[in-house]
């Protein structure tokens, strides 16, 4: 059980600095690739096993979109709704999703989620 508990620390570690160096971002999420909830920090209320689920399923359809259309590997996927974006990364075998508010700096997000997800990515191999 040490082991899980580490485990889960670390990427703990890793959302809660992605969230406190960025305020704009509001939601911050680890999935599996099958959709399955490693860890979120989401509004109470939410529903982690649905978001979850649409995460990855999103994943799954923006790496098939992406060989379909010959583009090269998938690298992340940007969605823009009225109140703010929804930012999908692949993390090795786990799915980052963040949400931010409108007013993100959407550079230094990417930069910052993309270091995210492989420090993740390293944390799932082990």
């Amino acid at each position: 059980m040490v082991k899980e508990d580490n485990f889960l620390a670390r990427l703990e570690k890793v959302l809660k600095r992605l969230l406190s160096d960025n305020p704009s971002i509001t939601i911050a999420t680890i999935s599996s690739v099958e959709g399955l909830p490693i860890l979120s920090f989401l509004p109470k209320g939410s529903n982690e096993t649905i978001v979850s689920a649409m995460v990855a399923t999103l994943l799954s359809l923006s790496e098939r979109a992406v060989v379909e259309m010959e583009l090269g590997e998938f690298t992340q996927l940007f969605i823009k709704g009225i109140d703010g974006y929804l930012l999908v990364f692949e993390a090795g075998i786990a799915v980052l999703a963040v949400s931010t508010t409108t007013k993100a700096k959407l550079g230094l997000i990417f930069l910052e989620c993309e270091r995210a997800a492989r420090e993740i990515a390293e944390i799932m191999e082990r």
